[in-house]
């Protein structure tokens, strides 16, 4: 029997032999906040004023496309002094221990998913990455629920939501535009295929303990006030689809500024959620 995971991989193993075809140019989504990641993976680039924070660094095979994308975006990387992340799968750290070692940038990660690196590092994917050799990091910083970061104009609230992985970290952060005040949310973790049945049980987690956390992570959410909603891969939030629309529609209303997009975002995921429970029987 096969999971979804071993889905995704087939998907993965095709990306990663041409990184280079899930190439994006980087943009603007609003004021201070860019997008810098790929086709796959988003990764963001908030300007503080007092040095850049970077959210996610994507696969270690396309971190040479977000050096290029940050480069191209208008900065360099040796401003980055945070290195954030939503949580610890290859997939959005891929390009940390290289980044950090050549910018010193600090770098965070929840709590619950640094214990996972220490205690349980197979969960977090590296060995099934494919044609690449990973070694984890440690973080500087260790996330707990509710912390807030600052750095210069930005500041972001993390809301620790596991289930995806234990330490999954969402953040809601302030984006400065001029004059205005817009605040952005990033659910950290909305994929199920670490949430079926036959992943669960394969690596001997709680079913009721990891689906209950999730659902109360989701719950959380629904009190943030949130005008963007961003995802930390592109089809989540339809990041290619609104980026187009942008250079179509240039002067027509900033499709990512939504207030109400967050609320049917997070019922989405509770839909898509139980959808997979039906399937599961």
């Amino acid at each position: 029997m096969k999971s979804k995971y071993d889905t995704d991989m087939v998907f993965i193993t095709e990306m990663l032999k041409y990184p280079h075809k899930y190439a994006m140019r980087p943009f603007k989504i609003a004021g201070n906040l860019y997008f810098v990641g790929n086709a796959a993976v988003s990764s963001h680039l908030i300007d503080t004023g007092d040095g850049l924070i970077l959210i996610d660094t994507t696969f270690p095979q396309t971190y040479p496309l977000l050096i290029n994308s940050i480069w191209e975006a208008g900065f360099s990387i040796y401003d980055i002094k945070y290195i954030l992340h939503t949580h610890g799968h290859f997939d959005h750290f891929g390009g940390t221990p290289e980044l950090a070692a050549l910018t010193k940038a600090k770098t965070f990660l929840g709590a619950k998913d640094a214990m996972m690196f220490r205690q349980r590092p197979e969960l977090s994917f590296k060995d099934d990455c494919p044609f690449c050799y990973l070694e984890l990091f440690t973080p500087d910083v260790e996330i707990e629920d509710g912390q807030i970061i600052t750095l210069g104009n930005t500041e972001i609230k993390a809301v620790l939501t596991p289930g995806h992985s234990p330490g999954v970290i969402s953040f809601i952060i302030k984006v400065t535009d001029g004059n205005k005040t817009y605040t952005a949310g990033m659910q950290g973790g909305a994929g199920f295929n670490t949430l079926n049945r036959f992943f669960l049980e394969r690596h001997n987690l709680d079913v009721c303990e990891t689906r209950n956390s999730f659902l109360e992570g989701l719950k959380k959410l629904e009190n943030e006030k949130v005008d963007i909603t961003l995802g930390n891969h592109p089809n989540q939030n339809n990041t290619i689809e609104k980026y187009k629309e942008m250079i179509k529609n240039p002067t027509a209303p900033n499709p990512f500024i939504n207030p109400d997009e967050w609320q049917l975002f997070l019922s989405d995921i509770l839909t898509r959620y139980n959808i997979m429970l039906d399937e599961e029987g």
